[in-house]
């Protein structure tokens, strides 16, 4: 009674090793009474057309997975488009404020530039002026000061 061969050793007989595309591959035929490198039941080779419909079939669920990527990206694409379109109608918005207070700014620079220029007596008043909101600033500072303690 002969040896018979191991499971790794029938792989070395019957397939080569890995070839450039990193696979091994192996003949189809195996001889008569040696049962194949893996034990379990033989099973019948399948034809063309059950290989083409299982491979139909995963096509399928991989085009439907990728369908489905498709379409979060989609929503979140759209989700981003209006939030870029709500920043840009605010930035507008902030725009348009800066270019009033811009003006205002002017307008009052520009009074007050007038009235330093002018004679004497607005200068003197242009002194009280500044000295009583000085004193304002540090009678409300105090005050602050005060509530929070």
């Amino acid at each position: 009674m002969s040896a018979l061969p191991t499971p790794s050793a029938l792989v070395r007989l019957f397939c080569t090793g890995p070839q450039p595309d990193g696979l091994v591959h192996c003949s189809g035929g195996q001889p008569q009474g040696v049962r194949a490198a893996r034990d379990g039941p033989r099973r019948p080779p399948q034809s063309p057309g059950a290989v083409e419909e299982i491979l139909d079939r995963e096509n399928k669920r991989m085009a439907d997975t990728l369908a489905s990527k498709v379409t979060r990206l989609k929503s979140l694409a759209l989700d981003i488009d209006r939030d870029v379109e709500d920043q840009n109608r605010y930035l507008d918005g902030m725009d348009s404020d800066f270019t009033s207070v811009t003006g205002l700014l002017t307008g009052s620079v520009k009074r007050f530039s007038t009235m330093a220029r002018s004679g004497r007596d607005n200068r003197k008043l242009l002194c009280g002026v500044a000295m009583g909101l000085i004193v304002v600033f540090f009678i409300l500072s105090y005050l602050l000061s005060r509530a929070r303690t």
